[in-house]
This record gives structure tokens, sequence and C-alpha cells, in this order.
């Protein structure tokens, strides 16, 4: 996949052959920090997302699947699928086109009104979980964090080099595990993937790491996105308790640390995001 030139062709191509009453619209390139989906926006009211990533196959048919039966009870927009596409014109996957969503992410036009955004988060998470997580697929980032003891997080942090942040890890690896049933999280609620409309929170999209597991992972947002006057309004928001809490703050540090180290060359965005989350979280811990 990797190898695959995704540009405006390839995509004319595919709307044209799947989607006929599509192809008269214009369309142009959605630049994107992500490292999933390239996007193009087709029309005023359209947006086709495309994998670019191996770990991306297969999230176009999950969001299919199960976006629309999911977004009538949340309390923020989401995307809504109106076409799934099949492999075709040298494209070896699944591929979709969603209705476009205004606004800007807000990694481009940062949240302004952050306690607004830290209940809307928090009350997002609480309707998501209350859904029927019944046959829901397993979320990428649904287990412990403590799955990464080894490889990514021990060599980020003998990059990193710091005592401290190694001995929070180690406060990490101690923490009591999720034990009541999988619930779902949207697995990925990173600035990248929340849009905001003048200087508000508006929307969650990208729904790739959507699926059943414990939610701590979806507070991770309480260090990528809030500061510390405004965690404590998305934690009472979220109704999540201590532990579930205490191991949100692991995935921050984690996730931090781990994807500072890989992404420092290759995406300054996506890294800066990941210094700020563990940055956020470390005095936290004794």
């Amino acid at each position: 996949m990797e190898n695959t030139l995704i540009d405006a062709a390839l995509v004319r191509r595919l709307v044209a052959a799947q989607f006929p009453q599509w192809a008269h619209l214009p369309l142009r390139e959605v630049v994107s920090a992500g490292t999933d989906n390239a996007m193009f926006r087709l029309g005023d009211g359209l947006v086709v997302r495309l994998p670019k990533a191996e770990w991306a196959a297969g999230q176009v048919e999950k969001e299919g699947r199960w976006l629309p039966g999911l977004a009538a009870g949340l309390p923020l927009e989401v995307p809504v699928p109106v076409g799934v596409g099949v492999a075709g014109e040298g494209f070896g996957q699944a591929w979709g086109v969603y209705e476009w969503l205004e606004g800007a992410d807000a990694y481009e036009a940062p949240v302004r009104d952050l306690a607004h955004a830290a209940v809307a988060l928090g009350r997002f998470g609480v309707a998501l979980r209350a859904a029927d997580a019944a046959g829901a697929p397993v979320s990428f980032r649904g287990g412990p964090v403590t799955a990464w003891e080894d490889g990514a997080m021990a060599a980020a942090l003998r990059d990193l080099g710091s005592a401290q942040a190694t001995a929070a890890w180690a406060e990490v690896l101690a923490l009591p595990q999720w034990e009541g049933a999988p619930v779902w999280v949207h697995g990925d609620l990173l600035p990248g993937n929340l849009l905001t409309r003048d200087g508000r929170l508006s929307a969650v999209i990208d729904f790739g790491g959507l699926g059943a597991g414990d939610p701590a992972c979806d507070m991770m947002a309480g260090w990528t996105l809030f500061t510390p006057e405004t965690r404590p309004l998305f934690r009472e928001a979220a109704q999540v308790d201590d532990a579930t809490w205490a191991r949100g703050r692991g995935w921050a540090l984690c996730w931090g640390i781990v994807t500072e180290h890989e992404y420092r060359e290759k995406n300054p965005v996506l890294a800066a995001v990941a210094r700020r989350a563990w940055s956020q979280a470390l005095p936290e811990y004794a």
C-alpha cells in the first residue's frame, strides 16, 4: 500500500468507476498531518478517505459497519459514511466517501474554549460507552497500556534518558487493570481527529481506532489537549474512576514518549502533540 501513489488522478478514476453520480464534482486534496489516511474533498459536501498505511486497512469497512448506528446517540458531530468503495484502479484496499464536516482540525485551528471542549468531549465518551458493544471489534488501543512494556517504550525511554520518566513508567506498570466488560472507545482522540469551528469543539472524526476495550485510552485527551485548569472538567464530565484516569495518564506518558521518539523527524506536528502529552503527564507522578 505504501508504494501506491495516492493522488487526485487515482481518486478521480475510483470515483468515476464506482460512484459515477459524483464523477463530475471538483476534487482537491485535504492536507493533513495524519498518518493513516489520505483525504480528498469531493465537491462541497463530500470527502474521500483512502488508507495510506498498512495498519489502516479495514478501517473504512469498520466505520461503514458501525458509525451509522452509533452517530445518533453521540453529542458531537461525527462523519457519516455515504459509500464504501472496493479495491480497483491499481489501489488495493477499500476506501470510503463521507459527508464533509465543516471546521478545521485542532492541529490547524486550536480549541480556544477549552472549558467547553472539556465538558463536551467528556460527555462524548460517556455517550459512546453507553452504546451496546455486543459484537464490537477490539480497538487497537483497547488493551492494557502495559503491553508497550517491551520494545518501543524501552527504546524510547533510553533515548529520552529521564530517570523521572522511567520511574513514572514503573508506576504505570503497577496500576490495576480494567476488569469490566469491554466498552466502545474511539481510541485516537488526538487534536488532529477533533474539529473546531470559531474556536469551539464541534466534531470528532477518524474512527479508525473504534472498537471495544478499556476506556482509559480515551482519557489521554486530558493531556494531549487540556490544561491543568481544564483537565479536571474533562475528568468530571467523563465519569471515570480513579484507576481508569490513572491508566489514561499512563497512556499519555507512554504514547507521548514513544510517538515523539518515532516521529520526531518524519512528522513534526504529531511529535509536538506527543511531547505535549508526556510533558503534561510527567509532573503528575511522584
